[in-house]
């Protein structure tokens, strides 16, 4: 057996949990910072570091942005925006494996139980790095047909192919390496998280500057650099997980376990098909602009390029709310094990809170100052400017209450209650913005595409926020039923 070890000592398990053989009872709760220090205090001690880590992720596409924009041109913007999907679909397995495994360890571990929280921590390393593996195999086999299939044209295809043909090397890496930041975090230790992350983002900033502007490699030279600094960032995580604090990972943890796989892919799902259906949003909306761009005043490429800017500088902000949410995560999770409700709430809304403080200050960014952010990405014309602009305050037009939906999507996988919690994740991009992506451009052309986002943002806020009240409700009942 497994010798596992936590600060506090010994005492009595939470109701509802059982010891396991000999082995003196770990530590409860309500004896790990997470079950006693102010909530507030400890948000700001997982949610920056967690936010600092999600911006310099995201940092990682606006940097190749910014010097294939400058050294390479509009076609090759157009091309990293086609590539995308590929991101985000690496984006969405890192999460449902790290969200999942530290959701299901906090859960265990609040509840007592170390060597199951151990299990969970293992599988989540073996899943992120074999999914990551297998994704990239199947990337190098059918690459073509899903540059095609992404929105590609003719004049950006080949740009296409070379890019993702070279940065899917660096998928089990990126996937890793998201995964098991999430891990770090909820072992306690959010700033190392948040250097792993950066460190990367640092090598393949200097990296970019070498091969595009000294070496002159053009788009391959951005990529090359993207993958390098991913691999920096991995081994920095690995590094760790081999020193875990809270419990002692063995080789027995990494073990699959069909068990411990499904309930890290139930709990991980919410944030996995949020990005999904990001993915598949991006996809459609790729085509519909080229498409209809076709037919408008603009061509096909102007719309692709602008659109594939804007989306990675709206993931900055979106990276801030992810961070929050992802800050908030283990003291939900733990807390929750715990029987703390009010602790839970009091997390819940706090993030809730500063998370719209950041909402508030990007809608009025993108609203005030759209050509000096998209100037920041190359000179182009003043066509290219005025469809930039006009698309930046239309799609981004609601961002002052995208908070929401994420934040409580991520409040449920914390509680482990998965299905309400990819239910959530469904809401904006599945239910309602896919479709009218679809519709709108028919009677509208462009604008129908514009006008799509803002209205489904509307709808999600307001199922987000009566979803919200009402868990608030059934957990001050709980907390009530306690007294």
């Amino acid at each position: 057996m497994t010798a596992l070890k936590t600060k506090g000592g010994q005492a009595g398990l939470p109701r509802g949990t059982k010891a396991h053989g000999s082995e003196p009872s770990p530590s409860p709760g309500p004896q790990n910072p997470l079950g006693t220090k102010p909530v507030g205090k400890l948000l700001v001690q997982f949610a920056v570091p967690s936010i600092i880590a999600m911006l310099v992720s995201a940092l990682y596409n606006i940097v190749d942005q910014f010097f294939i924009g400058h050294y390479v041109g509009m076609l090759g913007n157009a091309a990293t925006n086609v590539a995308f999907p590929l991101t985000m679909s690496c984006t969405a397995i890192s999460l449902m494996c790290g969200i999942g495994g530290a959701a299901n360890f906090n859960l265990n571990m609040g509840r007592g139980d170390q060597k199951k929280a151990a299990d969970y921590a293992g599988n989540a390393i073996t899943m992120t790095f074999a999914i990551g593996v297998a994704l990239c195999i199947v990337t190098k086999l059918f690459l073509e047909p899903m540059m095609v299939l992404f929105g590609a044209t003719d004049q950006t295809l080949d740009y296409s192919l070379v890019y993702t043909g070279i940065t899917s090397l660096g998928f089990p890496f990126l996937i890793f390496t998201t995964g098991g930041s999430n891990l770090v975090r909820a072992d306690g230790s959010p700033l190392f998280s948040m250097l792993c992350t950066l460190a990367g983002a640092v090598v393949n900033t200097v990296l970019d500057a070498l091969f595009m502007i000294v070496l002159h490699m053009g788009i391959e030279g951005a990529a090359w650099a993207t993958v390098i600094g991913q691999v920096v960032s991995a081994v920095l995580v690995a590094l760790y997980l081999m020193h875990f604090k809270t419990v002692r990972l063995e080789r027995r943890a990494l073990k699959p376990k069909a068990a411990c796989w499904g309930n890290i892919a139930r709990l991980g799902m919410s944030p996995c098909i949020n990005q999904l259906a990001m993915m598949a949003v991006q996809i459609v909306l790729n085509n519909v602009l080229t498409f209809y761009g076709a037919q408008s005043q603009y061509g096909s490429d102007i719309p692709l390029a602008c659109a594939g800017i804007i989306s990675k500088v709206g993931m900055m902000f979106f990276s801030i709310v992810i961070g929050i949410s992802q800050g908030m995560q283990p003291i939900v999770s733990f807390n929750y094990g715990a029987r703390q409700y009010q602790r839970v709430l009091e997390a819940v809304w706090k993030s809730i809170a500063c998370a719209t403080v950041i909402s508030i200050i990007a809608f009025l960014c993108f609203q005030i100052f759209p050509r000096q952010i998209i100037g920041v990405f190359g000179q182009e014309s003043e066509e290219y400017f005025r469809f930039a602009e006009r698309y930046f305050k239309i799609y981004m037009f609601f961002t002052f209450a995208n908070q929401f939906q994420p934040i409580v999507a991520n409040m449920y996988t914390s509680i482990g209650k998965a299905a309400a919690g990819a239910f959530m994740s469904l809401t904006r991009q599945i239910l309602f913005l896919m479709p009218l992506l679809i519709l709108l451009p028919k009677f509208f052309g462009l604008d129908g595409a514009m006008y799509a986002a803002p209205i489904a943002d509307c709808v999600a806020f307001v199922l987000a926020s009566g979803m919200l009240l009402r868990e608030t409700h059934l957990l001050q009942r709980e907390i009530r039923g306690q007294k």
